[in-house]
């Protein structure tokens, strides 16, 4: 949809009040970010999880701040007319709020992002209140965040009991007091995820939240089931397996290269001085055939 505007927060707002759900997937490179823009893609997430998805780690820790601002620049390439938001990569938002700002300017002037993501409730309150006086949109995440895996002990159920709904309640509510655009709500019980978002004046977005946010983001690789194994997760859905079509297509160039099936005559290149060519090359000696 390249031309059209895009979305900016002011208009997601509108889309919560209206009821029009928002989406969002998550996206790592040129090719991926065209595609979803086409498509129809409300928002492209350039998430952490790039770690585990296309830098081959076992989790989002690794991630650098030079990996993202690489990643978010790809992605705005090729999704001009997409907003855009970059995750704060791992440990880069909880120092001094000067080294905080100078990770959100690469984000913003050298990888082009819209807004930027931090993980966290309460307890980064501050630091995105003084993010968004800086002139930068704020995405909250809330529930399972991946960033500290572990310490709440792996990927766990958020919202299951009393005490934990009202924590990520009061996480939500602080995220919105301090200026957050949006809260991403992940792998949160639908009963909490329900009540948070009816609660808050902002959109959620959910991932494994269940059918009642505003939103609903997921990744690329998962819903394209474009990864090798891959493994099923309960929250997503499949719309393309393209794994099983790319390992197909590249099993089937392997074996046409070892039978010397390919190329074949329409792939090849000819010269109308054939003779010549020959006769040059081989200085008027008799050609030797070759394999």
């Amino acid at each position: 949809m390249a031309g059209k505007q895009p979305l900016n927060i002011v208009k997601m707002k509108n889309m919560k009040q209206s009821g029009e759900p928002l989406t969002m997937l998550t996206a790592y490179d040129y090719p991926s970010a065209k595609l979803a823009e086409e498509a129809g893609m409300d928002m492209i997430l350039v998430g952490d999880s790039l770690g585990n998805v296309v830098l081959g780690y076992t989790s989002t820790i690794p991630v650098t701040l030079d990996d993202m601002v690489y990643h978010t620049r790809s992605v705005a390439r090729g999704a001009e007319s997409t907003f855009i938001v970059a995750d704060m990569p791992f440990m880069t938002y909880h120092g001094g709020i000067d080294e905080t700002l100078r990770g959100v300017r690469r984000l913003m002037q050298e990888g082009h992002a819209h807004a930027v993501k931090l993980e966290g409730g309460a307890e980064i309150a501050d630091t995105v209140k003084r993010i968004v006086q800086s002139g930068v949109p704020v995405l909250g995440h809330i529930g399972l965040t991946p960033q500290s895996v572990n310490q709440i002990g792996g990927y766990r159920i958020q919202g299951k009991d009393v005490k934990d709904a009202q924590r990520l309640m009061e996480d939500a509510k602080a995220l919105e007091a301090a200026g957050a655009f949006a809260v991403v709500l992940e792998l949160v019980t639908e009963e909490a995820a329900a009540e948070i978002s009816k609660a808050l004046t902002i959109p959620t977005i959910g991932i494994g939240a269940g059918r009642h946010c505003d939103g609903q983001v997921l990744v690329y690789h998962d819903i394209l089931k474009y990864a090798s194994p891959y493994r099923d997760k309960r929250f997503v859905k499949t719309y393309a397996d393209v794994g099983t079509i790319i390992r197909n297509g590249i099993s089937q160039y392997v074996k046409e290269v070892k039978e010397r099936s390919f190329p074949a005559e329409e792939h090849v290149f000819k010269s109308d001085q054939k003779a010549a060519i020959e006769a040059a090359l081989y200085g008027g000696k008799e050609k030797v055939n070759a394999t």
